[in-house]
């Protein structure tokens, strides 16, 4: 049953699953338009918390599941505000993914993000709010904040430092390349490593398997070992803020959105 049809994302209800669809053209950017329907998908969340036992997230898109922020909205917006204004709008609009971000990691449902393709920035972070990642072959994962001057702002970091070792991290952050499903499973970061096409197939047997489990009892499990760090998103939000209005980065910014590359984002 579908439940909500929008823009950039939709969302349906099968039985005791929830499925949220991005599909914003043309690899799931994240602006204005996706944050107020991920908004409106997290509200509408508290309706479906009695209904549902496992949400899953994935794309509907064949260039992946999403290349993480809108940076040509973010350009545009800088160059449309004041030195002021463009802080007050960078930190309000962090607060309210942070907002989304924290309600999907905060679930008492299972959450499983199924993959594909790019995995970059803001869409990475997307997948680590997730219990698991269920990854096609295809997928290649990578914090590109770095060669722009910022670091991940929409809870990339404490997530990842959550699951994993902070070398993997930090090779991650400080080099910005990406790394395939393959070496994501090595680490851990992934759950299942399944063939090109494959994701969202496996994802759906992984719910099937989670509703044959007592519901209280994986309500308690993943509260008692899934820690949300609040105090430290908090950190990377004001982190992001102070970098955001240096020169470097609108200069990084324009350097993108001038580029003549079909997809400037990879590294």
């Amino acid at each position: 049953m579908t439940l909500f049809d929008g823009k950039t994302l939709s969302w349906k209800l099968t039985g005791q699953v929830l499925e949220l669809a991005l599909h914003h053209q043309p690899c799931n950017e994240i602006g204005f338009a996706t944050l107020e329907e991920l908004e409106n998908f997290a509200e509408h969340l508290k309706d479906q918390a009695s209904e549902a036992r496992v949400l899953i997230i994935h794309s509907q898109l064949p260039a992946g599941f999403s290349a993480g922020a809108d940076l040509r909205e973010t350009y545009r917006l800088l160059q449309s505000l004041t030195s002021a204004e463009r802080a007050a709008g960078v930190r309000n609009f962090l607060e309210r993914i942070h907002g989304v971000y924290n309600s999907i990691d905060a679930l008492p449902l299972i959450t499983v993000a199924a993959v594909h393709g790019v995995v970059f920035g803001g869409g990475f972070e997307l997948a680590l709010t997730c219990d698991m990642i269920v990854a096609d072959r295809s997928a290649r994962f990578c914090f590109p904040e770095l060669r722009l001057g910022l670091i991940p702002g929409f809870g990339g970091i404490p997530r990842l430092k959550r699951d994993l070792g902070n070398s993997f991290v930090r090779d991650l952050l400080f080099t910005g390349r990406s790394i395939s499903a393959a070496k994501a499973a090595t680490v851990g970061l992934v759950s299942q490593l399944v063939g090109q096409g494959e994701a969202l197939r496996v994802a759906r047997g992984v719910a099937a398997q989670i509703i044959k489990v007592d519901s209280t009892a994986t309500t308690m499990a993943k509260r008692f070992i899934k820690r949300i760090p609040y105090e430290e998103l908090q950190q990377e939000i004001d982190l992001f803020c102070e970098l955001f209005n240096r020169p470097v980065v609108e200069a990084a910014l324009r350097k993108f959105v001038e580029s003549s590359d079909v997809q400037p984002y990879l590294p």
